[in-house]
């Protein structure tokens, strides 16, 4: 299959590579063994902390992955898994040997649930075996100048020919982010798909003022892993660090020094695919391609009684007309009605008109990007301090989960809906192991314990 070339961010690469590193490193610190954080649009290392020291890199690999499957599959494609693929060991979506899914759903399986076993079948589907699928990996490395990685595996897990830098991860988010498919997956914060509902493990999509996406990761030997982008204002920032745990503190101080610092806008090639931002306003675009293609992200509106607020909007087709670069493209979004929980992703939402130079171009529907339940009722009281499981009984890999003891504790200061990992929906499971008795909120939360790996039960 023709591959999509990726000479068009190569100049931003080169840019990262060679640009110094200002304003001084002192600014800031964080917990991390390795980090970097840059901004996307020119290059410039904003802060660095051993940026080319060689590290595993966990469930980020998946990062890499995703950006292969997607130059080399179509996400139409069926998938039927083996039994390696079922079979493989950590965090999982749950796929049976046999099984069949399209490439999309495999997608979101990787990089919402991290799944293991879909990045096998991926591997398996796209290039024939494990093995073959690392030397795309390996090659797509090369042609990202990412000098000081390599790929053994799909998924991540430990091997001694499996390593990456804090520099390369941030040249790899870059890429990724400039793939429009793979940022409206990475920015999906649920979905339910091939009979499956999977939550987005990046807590950053719920508490971080315009994050879009993109992967976590943890092995015991790795330790945590983050890659996050974030954009404010049109200016996009990217941050990764390896081996930190306090990840999510650190990736917040890093993108509150980062859009602090002085920035000039750099005007995007026409080439470069920039989302519209994210915003209930007519959005402004620039672009001598499409006016949209289907799957492209449209905007954000709100949404009445929903587990969040507002719901992502999507182009349900492509448009297939072309405006002159230059020209002054606006977007308004035309609901049908007021949106209100329960939405299904995929839903119609309303139509994006599409005005060049003042003058409507064309229509396409706007689709719901995410699913967004009903808000849980809040419960009657808090759970006591004998009820909270204390984190360092859990297992390590309890991590990857996000069920962490901040987020059950936070319960009492009203996280709520604003973040989904509180006490309610931490499954009864995971406390009959300290012989806490508590109620089950497996009838009323559908992240409970069917979703959980094995691991924990």
């Amino acid at each position: 299959m023709t591959k999509t070339p990726v000479s068009r961010i190569l100049t931003l690469i080169l840019l990262l590579s060679l640009l110094p590193l200002t304003p001084p490193a002192r600014a800031l610190e964080t917990s991390a063994t390795a980090a970097i954080l840059v901004d996307a649009s020119t290059g410039q290392v904003l802060y660095e902390k051993n940026p080319d020291k060689q590290m595993l890199i966990a469930s980020t690999t998946k990062i890499m992955t995703a950006l292969v499957a997607l130059r080399d599959g179509k996400l139409t494609d069926t998938v039927t898994v083996s039994r390696n693929a079922a079979a493989t060991e950590g965090s999982s979506m749950y796929l049976k040997a046999g099984e069949t899914l399209t490439l999309e759903s495999l997608m979101y399986g990787l990089m919402l649930s991290s799944g293991n076993d879909a990045a096998v079948a991926i591997a398996e589907h796209v290039a024939g075996s494990v093995s073959a699928f690392a030397a795309r990996m390996n090659e797509t490395a090369r042609d990202l100048e990412m000098w000081h990685s390599s790929f053994a595996n799909p998924h991540g897990l430990n091997h001694p020919d499996h390593y990456s830098t804090a520099r390369d991860m941030a040249k790899l988010a870059n890429a990724a982010m400039n793939n429009e498919t793979l940022r409206r997956i990475t920015s999906t914060r649920t979905v339910t798909l091939a009979g499956r509902s999977m939550k987005n493990h990046n807590k950053l999509l719920w508490s971080l003022e315009g994050c879009i996406g993109l992967k976590t990761g943890y092995t015991k030997a790795a330790g945590r892993t983050l890659v996050t982008c974030c954009e404010r204002g049109g200016r996009r920032l990217i941050a990764v660090t390896l081996k930190d745990g306090d990840d999510w503190n650190d990736h917040r101080k890093m993108y509150e020094y980062g859009f602090s610092t002085p920035w000039e806008p750099v005007p995007a090639e026409p080439e470069i695919a920039w989302p519209a931002p994210r915003t209930t306003e007519p959005a402004p675009v620039t672009s001598a391609r499409n006016l949209t293609v289907m799957g492209n992200f449209l905007g954000e509106v709100p949404v009445a009684g929903g587990r969040w607020s507002t719901v992502p909007l999507i182009a349900g087709t492509t448009l297939g007309v072309q405006a002159p670069y230059g020209a002054d493209v606006q977007i308004s979004i035309e609901l049908d009605r007021p949106l209100a929980a329960p939405l299904a992703l995929g839903s119609k939402a309303g139509v994006a008109v599409f005005y060049v130079d003042g003058a409507e171009w064309g229509r396409v529907d706007a689709l719901c990007g995410e699913e967004v339940p009903v808000a849980l009722e809040a419960a009657a009281a808090p759970p006591s301090e004998q009820q909270l499981y204390e984190l360092e009984q859990a297992p390590e890999a309890m991590r990857e989960y996000g069920y962490e003891l901040e987020q059950a504790a936070a319960w009492g200061q009203s996280y709520g809906n604003a973040n989904p990992y509180t006490w309610e929906q931490a499954p009864a499971a995971l406390v009959q192991s300290a012989n806490v008795p508590v109620a089950s909120p497996a009838a009323q939360d559908p992240y409970a314990w069917e979703r959980l790996p094995a691991l924990f039960g």
